[in-house]
């Protein structure tokens, strides 16, 4: 008798950003209906199928990106990833070019002088 492994799941796909969308829409309605109900949340989330964690991290995404929370935009962590890559890239070139002229250089002072 053979067992075969298992296969590890796959994790779920990520939620479509039109859920997340709607979902955060939601959730700011019902908010703005009864600032008091705490648990708008989780109702939202349980009547989406999503988790509300995951609920959560997207309301404080989306009050990232408006402008309404402190903190660094998708755009700005995007173009903040291209600066330093872009930074290391320049790094490695001056390095190779200061050994190069440190090669070069060494072989002007082994010239016969005239």
């Amino acid at each position: 008798m053979t067992t075969e492994p298992k296969k590890k799941k796959a994790p779920p796909p990520p939620y479509p950003e039109e859920l997340k969308e709607r979902a955060v829409k939601m959730v700011r309605e019902l908010k703005s209906a009864d600032p008091a109900d705490r648990g708008v949340v989780s109702r939202v989330a349980r009547q989406l199928g999503v988790g509300p964690e995951s609920l959560r991290q997207w309301i404080v995404r989306a009050e990232i990106e408006e402008g309404r929370r402190p903190s660094v935009s998708e755009s700005e962590l995007a173009e903040l990833r291209e600066l330093r890559k872009e930074v290391r890239e320049l790094r490695r070139a001056n390095d190779i070019l200061q050994a190069a002229a440190s090669f070069f250089g060494a072989e002007l002072d082994r010239r016969p002088k005239r």
